[in-house]
């Protein structure tokens, strides 16, 4: 069956719709439609072209990736060689790069001359051909004068248009950089590690050896991009007199160039963008590794010529390394506020990414492992910006015969507490909790938090305080404080010391629950301490359960029950509860609710507003009620408790059909349930 004419109309109109939201997207940074709805157009020209096969030619944009996979890549001569660049390493150098070009073009000190800068990316160079405004072939740079011909896998890549827009010259090379972006590089990696396969060291590599694949499909699946900064051979010559001038028309064929792109003058305004864009390179969504400086006038580049295989009017300005060679000493294991213990490489000092590095982080021990660092061992280390130095890789050919596997230790090397490894997580930890100095600070600010014993005017600057001047070890030791200490510190009044002792003195009184989820116990949370609370009734009930009976309380797992049995065990975790009890924490006996026994029962509430009575009381009750209480409205939602200035939660309440109460309603509701 042949197309109609209306069908070959929708197929172009498709095809152009297309190519403009691509360029919206990749040369525009301002895309027009969501994802869904490009999908949409994707889908219906496929389907379009599957029905009428007469209407799909390779330019199409369902035919970015082909379906058979390469020999091998032929090799390509450039008609224009792709030239290396001159690199300079400081200010003074940059002194003498301009220097030269002034003497070579005999320009006064006096007579201006400006330099096209922009980031220079850490991808892969291409070279890519359009004829009369259709990419025809794609190559690498190879040894300047001939490369490989990657035109199937560069096709694949959505920001290099196949179809040039506009008025296109009839032969047109466009030279650039292909590079994976940072975020898709982790996702890649983060997938290839799931999968057991390969994971590449950075997003260079990455871009390399995905454009290399002589699979086109393979290539179809990696997270690659592309801008533009320069030309190859043109046909016929363009007209323009600057080469900014030349690089921003290719934005106009659709074409994405650096938005960073900027024309600057003399050295002096190439050092200023040099630092402004030192201060962004952390922060932007790819790797650079320097600044490219290029003579903007035309005229003066042909002048000016080149040397060797480089231009004299052009030089790369690069960053101080953020990788390099090292070798590590020793591998030792720390301990962090939250009692992750760490390993980390101590190394040799090594200077990188414009500081010296003597320790490199290994995060976990499977990462360890996947890398297989050990003392004694050369290593590749990164260091980007403020970002904590790395291990890449270790150089296996430079391994000494004596070398041996790190082990994980048993024992905490703070506090001598059992570390413990939860099933299903990479990261070790310290299982002394309350004792253990690495943690400290952080369980105490979790022991005083309004949610667990709501000890009023003890802040985080304060718990500090008391633990730097060891005034205090463990939260039982807050009961110890006296009004002398605490009216000694800095910022801290006779009359503040009195009402934080009083606070203190308040907050004895408590309940079991609080008392729980104030210990810090890993993954036990306000609701799994309530769920435990209503089941055991004791804290010595808890202390003493096993795993399978905890396992039998509400919401609790056996990671969770994992957790509570071994936080109970350590010697130095039952010293501090005891220390507690001592002081004086009490909480009224627990009497135990039947939750089928109530009107409530299984009841999903959800507190919205601002209500007269504290949120975390009226939750209390209602949970001793046998209620559930979320955060969110869903069609499970049974009652929505909405205060004054109750917002989205109370209209999509409404929009659901949950039944809504007010504070007096819902007291009601709690008299007519105790009765």
């Amino acid at each position: 069956m042949n197309p109609t004419p209306e069908t070959i109309e929708r197929v172009e109109e498709l095809r152009q719709a297309i190519d403009y939201h691509n360029r919206r997207y990749y040369v525009n940074d301002d895309p027009q439609i969501p994802d869904a709805e490009y999908d949409r157009l994707m889908q219906e020209l496929q389907e379009l072209e599957h029905r009428f096969p007469s209407l799909i030619n390779q330019h199409s944009p369902t035919q970015r990736v082909g379906d058979k996979p390469l020999s091998h890549f032929d090799e390509v001569a450039h008609r224009v060689s792709m030239l290396s660049l001159d690199n300079a390493f400081d200010e003074v150098e940059m002194q003498d790069f301009e220097r030269r070009i002034r003497e070579r073009l005999k320009l006064s000190a006096e007579q201006p001359l400006f330099f096209l800068a922009e980031p220079k990316l850490d991808g892969l160079a291409i070279n890519l051909r359009y004829e009369n405004g259709c990419l025809i072939l794609g190559a690498t740079r190879g040894d300047g004068s001939r490369g490989e011909n990657v035109t199937s896998n560069v096709r694949t890549i959505n920001a290099i248009p196949l179809n040039l827009q506009g008025d296109w010259p009839k032969v047109l090379e466009v030279r650039g950089e292909v590079f994976m972006p940072r975020a898709g590089f982790e996702a890649f990696n983060e997938h290839a590690r799931n999968a057991s396969e390969k994971t590449f060291v950075n997003p260079r590599n990455a871009a390399a050896g995905s454009l290399r694949q002589l699979d086109p499909r393979i290539t179809a699946q990696r997270p690659l991009t592309f801008l533009s900064y320069g030309f190859g051979e043109v046909i016929p010559g363009q007209s323009q007199s600057n080469l900014s001038e030349r690089i921003t028309a290719l934005r106009d064929l659709g074409i994405p160039t650096s938005p960073l792109m900027e024309v600057v003058e003399g050295v002096a305004g190439c050092i200023d963008y040099y630092k402004r864009i030192a201060k962004l390179r952390d922060d932007l969504p790819y790797d650079i590794d320097g600044v490219v400086f290029k003579v903007d006038d035309l005229s003066f580049q042909e002048k000016l010529g080149f040397v060797s295989r480089a231009p004299r009017w052009a030089v790369a300005y690069k960053f101080p390394a953020q990788e390099e060679l090292t070798q590590v000493d020793v591998v030792e294991f720390q301990v962090g506020r939250t009692g992750a213990v760490t390993p980390v490489a101590r190394l040799q000092p090594v200077f990188v990414g414009g500081v010296t590095v003597s320790n490199a982080t290994l995060h976990n021990m499977d990462e360890v492992k996947r890398k297989d660092v050990r003392a004694g061992d050369t290593v590749v280390v990164r260091r980007a910006g403020d970002v904590i130095p790395e291990v890449v890789s270790v150089i296996l050919d430079k391994r000494p015969d004596s070398s041996q596997p790190v082990v994980l230790p048993t024992r905490c090397p703070v506090c001598d507490s059992e570390i413990i490894i939860a099933d299903g997580e990479a990261v070790a930890r310290c299982s002394g909790g309350l004792y253990c100095p690495a943690q400290r600070k952080e369980a105490i600010k979790h022991f005083a938090s309004r949610k667990a014993m709501d000890i009023e005017g003890l802040g985080d600057k304060l718990v500090e305080q008391l633990v730097e001047q060891q005034l205090i070890n463990t939260p039982a030791d807050l009961y110890s404080l006296s009004l002398e200490q605490l009216s000694g510190l800095e910022r801290m009044a006779e009359k503040s010391a009195q009402n934080l002792l009083d606070a203190l003195s308040k907050s004895k009184q408590t309940t079991l629950n609080r008392f729980l989820y104030g210990l810090g116990i890993r993954e036990v949370g306000e609701a799994t301490a309530q769920s435990l609370a209503q089941q055991f009734l004791t804290l010595s009930g808890i202390e003493q359960a096993d795993e399978e009976s905890l396992q039998e309380t509400p919401d609790v797992g056996p990671i969770v029950a994992a957790h509570i049995v071994s936080f109970f065990r350590q010697p130095h975790n039952r010293e501090v509860i005891d220390d507690l009890l001592e002081a004086g924490i009490e909480w009224p006996e627990i009497i135990r609710v039947e939750a089928e026994q109530t009107l409530l029962a299984g009841k999903v509430f959800v507190l919205t507003g601002t209500l007269s009575q504290p949120r975390d009381e009226i939750k209390e009750i209602l949970i001793a009620q046998g209620a559930k209480v979320t955060g969110s409205v869903s069609s499970k939602t049974d009652y929505l408790v909405a205060g004054e200035a109750a917002g989205s939660k109370l209209a999509k309440a409404d929009k659901l059909g949950v039944e809504i109460l007010d504070e007096d309603a819902l007291n009601i509701l709690l008299n007519n349930v105790s009765q």
